[in-house]
C-alpha cells in the first residue's frame, strides 16, 4: 500500500534557470526515535495489539522499514539519516540497550547518523558497542574524544560518501550540554556547534566537497543559528527538539525550513514520521530546489512481517513486566513534550506529587522534577507498568537532601532559562508554587516562589533551610541544577520514580489526572 503524505509538498525554487548539471538526492530521515520498535499511540505512549489491528496505532519499526522502501522506490537517488537519539525511552532500550537500534538500523540500511545525547546515557562503554554493531558511520563535530580511549578514533567529526557519481559531506552535531545532560564522563569535551560545523565545511571544501549536509541533534532553535552563523551549509537534519515541520496541524515551522541557502528539516520524533526531502543542486553545489513532507506512519502504511515478527521475539522477555496492570486513570494522563516543558502538565503534577507523597513522612516539603525525565503520556482506562516505565524510563531514584530557599528559586530559574528552547530542564513542582516570564532576562523570569507550611502558601525565605525530593540526575547536576551538587544531607538511592509513580496511581485509582495553577507564565 502506498505511504500517504500528511502534508501538502513544499516547494522553493531559488533560481529561475536549471544548470546542465543538475544533481537530485532524496534526503530520508528519521530523528529522536527513542526505541520505539513498536507501534505506538496517537499519545506516543503503547499501543495495543487490537488497536494496531485497527488501525488506530503509528509507527514502529515495521512500518518504518516499509515507508523506507517506498521511498527510495520513489527516487533513483537516495540516502537514509537519523538525527540522533536511537537511545533509551522503552524497555527494549533497558533490555538490549543499543543491540537492537544497530540490528534494525542495519537492516533499513542508514547511510549514516549522528549522537544524541541519550546515545550517552549509559556511558562511553555502551555507545562503543552500538558504534561496533552499525554497519554505517556515526557522527560527532563538536566533541573532543581524543581523551576517551573507548572513542577516540572511532567516532569522526565528518564523512565523505560517494552517491549517485557525486562527492557528499555528512557532518555530525550533538547539544553542546550534553555533559548535563547525559553521562558521557569527564573525558569527552563538547564545544560550540558553529564553530566546529564550520571548521569541517572548510575541511570538506578543500577535499573539493560541494555538497554539505549537517546531521544536528542540537535542537530547532539552535539549527536555526548554526544555519546562520555558517557559510557553505546546505541541509541541515535536526533532532532533539522532536519538532514536526510542516503545513500540518502542530507544526512549528515549513518543511523545510529555510534559513538564507539552508533548508532545515524534522520529523518530529518515535518513528511517527519519515521525513523525505527531495533536493536539487546545481553545479556549482548550491541548492536551487529543496521539497518534500514528513509522511505519517499511521494505518495505511503496511507493517513488514518479518520485521514485526523480530520485534515480536525481541518483546517476549518484557512482555511479563510491562503487561502488568497497576492501576487505571479516568482520562488520557497529558505528558506532552511541549506542553510539560512549557508549563505546568498533568504528567508533571502526577510525577511531582507522587514523589513528595513517597517522602513526606520523612519532614520533606517540596518535589522537583525536570520535564525532560517525562517521556509520554499515558492513555485512559487501564494502566499497565509499561506506560509508566515508557513515561519514566532512566531507572532514576528519588533523592532527598537540604537545600535553602535561594537554591530552591535558582533550581526554577534554571528550569525556564532555556524556555525558547522547549528544553527538559523545566520543573515540575509538589509543594511549590511559582510564576515566570519568558520575556525576562535569563536569571530574572522566576518570581511569587510560595510554599505550603502547614495549610497555607507562605513566600519562600531564602534563607531558611527546606528538605526537597528530586531524581538522582537533577540532584548530581542534571539538565543544569548544579546548584544541587553539594547538597548536605542528600541520599540518592531511594526507590525507582517508575515504582514509586505506579504505587501512587495504585493508591490514587482510578487516577484524575489535574492542574491546579501551580505554575503560571506572566
Amino acid at each position: 500500500m502506498s505511504v500517504r503524505y500528511l502534508a501538502s509538498v513544499a516547494a522553493l525554487a531559488l533560481s529561475a534557470g536549471t544548470a546542465m548539471a543538475d544533481y537530485s538526492l532524496t534526503i530520508l530521515h528519521t530523528n529522536d526515535f527513542h526505541a520505539r520498535f513498536e507501534p505506538i499511540s496517537k499519545y506516543d505512549s503503547g499501543c495495543s495489539a487490537e488497536d494496531n489491528d485497527a488501525g488506530e496505532c503509528f509507527g514502529g519499526s515495521a512500518r518504518l522499514i516499509t515507508a523506507i522502501n517506498e521511498a527510495r522506490g520513489r527516487s533513483n537517488n537516495s540516502i537514509l539519516v537519523d538525527g540522533g537519539d536511537q537511545f533509551q525511552g522503552t524497555l527494549f532500550y533497558t533490555y538490549y540497550k543499543g543491540k537492537l537500534a544497530a540490528e534494525m538500523m542495519n537492516k533499513m540500511g542508514y547511510t549514516a547518523m549522528t549522537v544524541g545525547n541519550h546515545e550517552f546515557d549509559d556511558g562511553p562503554e555502551v555507545l562503543r558497542g552500538f558504534l561496533d554493531a552499525v554497519e554505517f558511520p556515526v557522527l560527532m563535530s563538536n566533541a573532543d574524544v581524543s581523551g576517551e580511549p573507548l572513542l577516540a578514533n572511532k567516532l569522526a567529526k565528518s564523512t565523505v560518501i560517494e552517491q549517485g557519481g557525486e562527492k557528499i559531506g555528512l557532518i555530525g552535531l550533538t547539544p553542546q550540554d550534553t555533559d548535563e545532560l547525559a553521562a558521557p564522563g569527564d573525558k569527552v569535551i563538547f564545544t560550540d556547534p558553529v564553530g566546529a560545523v564550520q571548521g569541517e565545511v572548510d575541511l570538506l571544501t578543500t577535499q573539493g566537497v560541494n555538497k554539505i549536509i549537517v546531521l544536528s541533534h542540537s535542537g530547532y532553535v539552535v539549527d536555526k543559528r548554526v544555519a546562520e552563523g555558517t557559510t557553505g551549509v546546505d541541509v541541515i537534519v535536526g533532532g532533539h527538539s522532536n519538532t514536526l515541520l510542516g503545513d500540518m496541524e502542530g507544526a512549528e515551522g515549513p518543511y523545510p525550513t529555510m534559513a538564507g541557502p539552508t533548508a532545515i528539516v524534522s520529523a518530529y520524533a518515535y518513528g511517527k514520521f519519515l521525513g523525505e526531502l527531495n533536493v536539487t543542486f546545481d553545479d556549482e553545489g548550491n541548492v536551487t530546489e529543496a521539497k518534500g513532507a514528513p509522511i505519517i506512519m499511521d494505518g495505511a502504511v503496511t507493517e513488514d512481517e518479518s520485521v514485526k515478527a523480530r520485534i515480536a521475539e525481541a518483546a517476549k522477555p518484557l512482555d511479563e513486566i510491562r503487561n502488568k496492570v497497576v492501576a487505571s486513570a479516568d482520562d488520557v494522563i497529558d505528558g506532552d513534550k511541549n506542553t510539560c516543558r512549557t508549563s505546568e502538565c498533568q504528567m508533571g503534577n502526577l510525577v511531582a506529587d507522587a514523589m513528595l507523597d513517597r517522602v513526606k513522612d520523612q519532614g520533606v516539603s517540596i518535589a522537583i522534577a525536570n520535564s525532560g525525565g517525562l517521556r509520554s503520556s499515558i492513555d485512559a482506562g487501564e494502566v499497565t507498568m509499561g506506560e509508566v516505565l515508557t513515561v519514566l524510563p532512566f531507572q532514576n531514584t528519588l533523592s532527598t537532601f537540604e537545600t535553602d530557599g535561594a537554591n530552591i528559586v535558582a533550581a526554577l530559574e534554571n528550569g525556564v532559562s532555556q524556555f525558547e528552547e522547549v528544553a527538559g530542564r523545566f520543573a515540575q513542582v509538589a509543594g511549590l508554587k511559582y510564576a515566570f516570564d519568558p520575556a525576562a532576562e535569563v536569571g530574572s523570569r522566576v518570581s511569587d516562589v510560595m510554599v505550603m507550611e502547614g495549610e497555607d502558601w507562605v513566600a519562600i525565605d531564602p534563607d531558611k533551610t527546606y528538605l526537597a525530593v528530586t531524581n538522582n540526575y537533577v540532584r548530581n547536576g542534571g539538565d543544569g541544577y548544579k546548584m544541587f551538587r553539594d547538597s548536605p544531607n542528600a541520599y540518592d538511592f531511594g526507590p525507582d520514580l517508575a515504582d514509586v509513580t505506579a504505587e501512587f496511581l495504585a493508591a490514587n485509582a482510578p487516577y484524575k489526572p489535574y492542574t491546579d495553577g501551580r505554575i503560571t507564565q506572566k
